[in-house]
């Protein structure tokens, strides 16, 4: 599963945690600044959209939300750290638990 990753000036290790569960992060935008809404698209080989809400600009949140929601991509909103993201992707069952 290829995963777009918006928010978060630097993942750490959330690449690495994403890959042991099955996703592959295809891009990652840091979503700061102003110039990425503009030009901003979806890759089209993307099967989930994660927000990372505590680093990304609201004007970017809501395109996002409204590319994701026209192209049929599902998206989650989580905050930018590794326990945020597995509750969040285990709710929507995007975990293979053991």
């Amino acid at each position: 599963m290829s995963v777009f990753i918006i928010g978060g000036d630097n993942l750490g290790k959330i690449n690495e945690n994403m890959e042991k569960i099955g996703h592959q992060v295809i891009m990652h935008v840091a979503g700061r600044k102003n110039s990425t809404c503009r030009n901003f698209q979806i890759p089209g080989d993307t099967d989930l959209v994660l927000v990372l809400t505590d680093f990304v600009n609201h004007n970017l949140m809501k395109k996002v939300k409204k590319e994701a929601e026209k192209s049929e991509i599902e998206i989650i909103f989580a905050k930018r750290s590794w326990s945020s993201i597995y509750t969040k992707l285990k709710k929507n069952d995007r975990v293979r638990c053991n």
